[in-house]
Order: structure tokens, then C-alpha cells, then sequence
């Protein structure tokens, strides 16, 4: 896992960006973040040399970064942070992730197919145009994304979650989505042709005491309306 050093500005409740010692080694230094960091050219060229040498990424800390036109394919991470990153016009394939964050990032024309991601963390992306066939992704956490125009096509999504999400002309065909979660989500023009949504969730079950939820509150029934399955 990445270190969880603090920002040195004393007010700063940011993490630090990573650090390297003269070979280029990941150092547990502490650091300043993106915002105030004295020089973020510098920090930011590190950072994706770093990510060109190297195929096994453990530990890093990049939060906050663009990543634009960087080829990834057939790199593995584990344990990095890319809390708030903005990926644009990423076209690679075979990525292998576990246990990493993606949280709140922006991923814009991208594609990233025959990706392998377990136990990672999408919550709150924004995905536009985004392309994520033929992946594994399982067990991870997509809740609270808006996806617009963006494909999961022909992927394992196994025990996924998709809570509160907002899915826009996205697709699911042929996917397996078994004890996948939608509950609570929005959904216009999605399709789900060929895929096992028998085996997904897209309701809350039991009544609202058991939910732990206000009887009166309609959002949820309201919300999970779906004429595409």
C-alpha cells in the first residue's frame, strides 16, 4: 500500500506525492503534495518515468496527476494511489491492478481492454467514451460513477459494485454481472443483451426496517426504473 505520509505544509491534509533516491527508487520520504509542492514539473516527470522503467508499480502515490497519451499496457500496480487523476486518450491493454485507487479520477476516450483489476477502487470516476471490454474486473468498487457513452462489454464483473451510479448510453452485453450491484443507480439507454442480470441485484430486498431505510423514501424504487433489461 502506499505510504500515507501528510502534505509538509502543516495545514495540508493531502498525501504526499512519491519520492525517488538517486537510482530512481521509491523512497518513503515525506514530501509535499501536488498543490504545493515547489516543483511539480519535476515531481510530475518522475512520476511517469518512473511508471515507463518500471512494469511491477508498488506503492505509488500519484494523486491528483494527468496522465495523457502514456502507453500502460502490460504494467501491474499494487497498492497505488491515483485518487483524482485525469486519464486522457489512454489506449492500452492488459493492465493488472489490485487493491488500487481510482477514486473521483476523470477517464476520457480512453481504451483499456483485456484489463485484469481485482479489489480496486473506481468510486465517483467520471468515464466518458471509455472503452473496458473483454476485462476481469471483479470485486471492485464503482459506486457513485457517471459513465457516459462508455462500454464494459464482454467483461466479468463479478461481485461488483455500481451503487448510486448514473449510467449513460453505456453497455453491459455479455458480461457476467452475477451478485453485481445496481441498486439505487440511474440508467438511460443501457443495455444489458446477453448478460446474466438474473444473477445481479438491481433492487434493495426485505422491507425498510430491515433496509434501515425511511419507508416513505421513493428514490430508490424510483431511481432503479429500467426498461432496458
Amino acid at each position: 500500500m502506499f505510504i500515507q505520509n501528510k502534505c509538509l505544509v502543516h495545514f495540508c491534509k493531502n498525501n504526499t506525492l512519491s519520492t525517488f533516491d538517486n537510482n530512481g527508487n521509491l523512497t518513503e520520504n515525506r514530501n509535499y503534495c501536488l498543490d504545493h509542492i515547489p516543483d511539480p514539473g519535476k515531481a510530475k516527470e518522475d512520476i511517469y518515468s518512473y511508471i515507463k522503467k518500471n512494469d511491477k508499480i508498488v506503492g505509488l502515490n500519484a494523486a491528483g496527476l494527468i496522465f495523457s497519451d502514456i502507453d500502460l499496457s502490460k504494467k501491474s500496480f499494487y497498492g497505488c494511489n491515483f485518487t483524482n487523476c485525469t486519464f486522457l486518450n489512454i489506449h492500452s491493454s492488459e493492465i493488472r491492478c489490485r487493491m488500487t485507487f481510482f477514486d473521483f479520477s476523470i477517464f476520457n476516450d480512453c481504451v483499456l481492454q483485456k484489463i485484469n483489476m481485482m479489489f480496486t477502487s473506481f468510486s465517483g470516476c467520471t468515464l466518458s467514451h471509455t472503452v473496458l471490454n473483454y476485462s476481469d474486473l471483479i470485486q471492485d468498487n464503482f459506486n457513485g460513477i457517471k459513465a457516459f457513452q462508455s462500454s464494459f462489454d464482454d467483461s466479468d464483473l463479478f461481485n461488483s459494485r455500481f451503487i448510486q451510479s448514473t449510467l449513460v448510453n453505456t453497455s453491459f452485453r455479455n458480461c457476467n454481472i452475477k451478485k453485481t450491484l445496481f441498486y439505487n443507480s440511474s440508467r438511460t439507454n443501457v443495455s444489458f443483451k446477453m448478460s446474466n442480470t438474473k444473477e445481479a441485484v438491481f433492487e434493495r430486498k426485505g422491507s425498510a426496517l430491515q433496509q434501515g431505510i425511511d419507508s416513505t423514501d421513493e428514490n430508490i424504487s424510483n431511481n432503479d426504473k429500467d426498461t432496458s433489461l
